[in-house]
């Protein structure tokens, strides 16, 4: 069959054999730059609210009838073991807890982790809990098959970063903004609770959201967001100046003779979700950023599928399961949620408060003060596809741009974050 290339994959470690796929029935293929031919989009028309989840799948070929094939019955994409080489954490998230705010159920969300850990040689969490909006462990929300993979991918790629921390689970009964947002205040009050995952957000903005920035307006925790995968515009809430907006990138990586993982190439993805806010006023933290407003992405992170992460799923969607390759702004939002984690134990071992969104002593944005003042352990992205057609707006440059923010992690990000306010 007609093999999608998979470029700066370690062929001993992160793919898998695809000599057994299975067929993905009824897929629509995204056309076009965003998401291209080798992709199938995962992002169900908005219910009550019109939220979105970035999520894309990796096609492996194509069968007799043209239909595309996203699954295997082995792992394919980034591994873990890749992964943790290539960001070098120093923190394991030992003694924090990420909460991770999806919607609907997935019903086997628990022995899917399972499995990846066991694929993978992690041990378990620390903790795994999994709760409906209100703090219910057995009236949960109903099942939707979509959303169940990208609770899969948000919950595995969390631990696998930071395998030591607790994971909270916290599924809104709607993919509404008002059960979402209940389902942010249930986390954040949840004690050990120190960032709060988001791989969700509305196409674009909503007058009035302004009102709403509250609910991550934390003193003891940050929430990270997604800034969708339709390139510019982003999405609410990634504009709310008290959130870590994360964007995409195409991140290749190497692995020499020896096991040592480099990054060989990393440009902007076109899907990275960016622009400025029409209704968010520009926070102190972006003093420097060419902008009249709130702009995002904050920061990035590998968001092409065609160099996703692999994921797996027991919860059939369309008919099929087992290990897909994802994609998306969807895997930064937890991946960067689990590097503030690391970040976090190594802070609290300096007796240092948790890394939040904001500080009542002094009135700052903390997390966003402390990003914006990196000085290493994160990587300018300069070159790569525009996320739109508005000129500058919509291309990677020097600095910070409205593709890729200010950039992509690099090893000794969290010791850098430990060492700010």
């Amino acid at each position: 069959m007609s093999m999608v290339p998979s470029l700066g994959y370690d062929p001993a470690t992160d793919l898998g054999s695809l000599s057994q796929v299975t067929q993905f029935v009824g897929a629509q293929v995204a056309p076009g730059p965003v998401h291209g031919p080798g992709s199938v989009r995962v992002d169900p028309p908005g219910r009550s609210g019109g939220i979105h989840h970035p999520l894309s799948l990796e096609v492996h070929g194509y069968d007799v009838n043209g239909a595309p094939l996203v699954t295997s019955t082995q792992p394919s994409g980034y591994t873990p073991a890749t992964i943790k080489k290539y960001l070098g954490l120093s923190g394991t998230g030992s003694g924090q807890t990420i909460a991770i705010v999806d919607a609907y159920n997935d019903p086997t969300i628990s022995s899917d982790l399972s499995s990846f850990d066991s694929t993978f040689g992690l041990s378990a969490p620390s903790s795994f809990k999994k709760v409906s909006e209100t703090g219910s462990t057995t009236s949960l929300p109903a099942t939707d098959a979509g959303w169940s993979l990208e609770i899969s991918l948000d919950v595995e790629w969390a631990h696998a970063v930071a395998p030591a921390a607790s994971i909270l689970l916290v599924e809104a009964t709607t993919s509404s903004l008002s059960d979402l947002d209940t389902s942010i205040d249930y986390a954040a009050k949840q004690s050990g609770v120190v960032v709060i995952s988001n791989s969700w957000g509305i196409s674009g903005e909503i007058s009035g959201e302004t009102t709403l920035d509250s609910h991550c307006k934390l003193t003891k925790a940050v929430c990270v967001f997604s800034t969708g995968d339709s390139g510019h515009p982003g999405g609410y809430p990634a504009y709310s100046p008290y959130v870590v907006a994360v964007g995409g990138t195409t991140l290749n990586l190497t692995t020499s003779p020896t096991g040592t993982v480099s990054v060989a190439s990393e440009s902007s993805w076109a899907g990275s979700g960016g622009g400025m806010s029409g209704y968010e006023a520009k926070p102190s933290y972006q003093s420097r950023v060419a902008a009249t407003g709130r702009a995002i992405p904050d920061v990035s992170y590998d968001g092409d599928p065609s160099t996703g992460f692999a994921v797996y799923d027991s919860t059939p969607y369309n008919a099929v399961s087992g290990w897909f390759q994802m994609g998306g702004t969807s895997a930064g939002a937890p991946q960067w949620s689990a590097i503030i984690a690391a970040a976090d134990q190594l802070r609290k071992a300096k007796s240092k408060a948790p890394l939040a969104a904001w500080n009542s002593t002094n009135s700052t944005f903390q997390t966003g003060a402390d990003l914006y003042g990196l000085t290493s352990g994160i990587a300018d992205i300069t070159t790569g596809a525009t996320n739109g057609t508005c000129g500058t707006i919509c291309t990677p440059a020097v600095g910070y741009d409205q593709v890729t923010g200010l950039g992509s992690p690099r090893p000794g990000i969290d010791t850098t974050l430990t060492s700010a306010t």
